[in-house]
């Protein structure tokens, strides 16, 4: 079936709010066309030097938003609520959409999602690319599919760094609302006892079963389930981890302390630095203590503890 694709097209200064809004809208089938940095990631993240003259030849002043909606889903309705949201945050913007089958946009953001190193053991390969050296670090193989969570987005990212100071061999790891998996992959990689994953999405809950299968990890040490935030959710945790949007964490804040061992970490991100004061008043509601904040690019990732 002919999906329909959305191009939003937005001054480079209003894009990441912006994509944040889109996000919330459609929260998959989405990429964003940012220039604004395109020599410097060219270099850390995709590691080369070399970048092709169409690319270099692109408007950094501007930035795009590809949005894909199936037939069933109503393109036009959703057009219609992002005009509406964009308008309301005094954001301009143009329009444009366009059938497209579903094979153009599952595949071609894949030519940009290269190989990069997170923190400071993993290394994160995408599985249609070859690494030839790792330089001594933890790769950890993914295929995110339409899933939320390749490694390269700010949140994701967070979630990983702190990962890797307080992951240990006894860790038993939820992951709520997991999308891809890649954190309780991570977390396994990197000496964990056991994770599980739990998603409200049926595909997330494939994808995340899969990438597992494709780091050589299976039930019963990592196990996914789909559900609604801590439904379907049993058992006590020393780390749970949460990449999800701030309205989710506050909710879940308010049930996480009943799933989190008295010596256990809640780890959550998804969180842009506008809602902090939201979020850091439903943790204080819930007994639940901050002890270490990392932000990134705007984007916040908090560790917490039972008080």
């Amino acid at each position: 079936m002919d999906w329909t694709e959305i191009t939003i097209t937005v001054s480079a200064d209003d894009l990441d709010r912006a994509a944040d809004i889109a996000h919330m809208a459609v929260p998959y089938g989405i990429y964003v066309e940012d220039y604004r940095n395109l020599e410097q990631e060219a270099r850390e993240i995709a590691r080369i030097d070399l970048i092709d003259e169409e690319l270099l030849a692109k408007d950094r002043s501007k930035g795009l938003i590809h949005l894909y909606i199936s037939p069933e889903e109503n393109p036009a309705e959703a057009s219609a609520f992002l005009s509406e949201l964009y308008k309301r945050s005094g954001i301009s913007f143009s329009v444009d959409t366009k059938l497209c089958k579903n094979e153009d946009w599952e595949n071609n953001w894949k030519a940009y999602f290269k190989p990069f190193p997170i923190g400071k053991k993993l290394f994160i390969r995408p599985v249609w690319e070859s690494v030839d050296e790792a330089g001594g670090r933890i790769v950890l193989n993914i295929e995110p599919g339409l899933a939320f969570g390749n490694g390269g987005h700010e949140t994701t990212k967070l979630c990983l760094e702190a990962l890797e100071g307080l992951v240990t061999a006894e860790s038993e790891v939820l992951d709520v609302g997991c999308g891809s998996g890649i954190l309780g992959v991570a977390a396994l990689l990197l000496g964990a006892k056991s994770s599980t994953g739990v998603d409200i999405d049926k595909l997330a809950v494939k994808t995340a079963i899969e990438n597992g299968r494709l780091n050589g990890l299976s039930a019963p040490d990592y196990t996914v389930a789909l559900g609604d935030l801590t439904q379907n959710v049993s058992g006590k945790y020393d780390l749970i981890l949460a990449n999800i949007v701030a309205d989710a964490v506050i909710i879940l804040s308010g049930q996480i302390r009943r799933f989190l061992k008295p010596e256990g970490v809640f780890v959550t991100s998804g969180i842009i630095i506008q809602r902090e004061d939201e979020v850091l008043k439903a943790f204080a509601e819930n007994d639940l203590k901050v002890t270490k904040r990392h932000e990134d690019n705007g984007w916040l990732c908090f560790e917490c503890t039972g008080n």
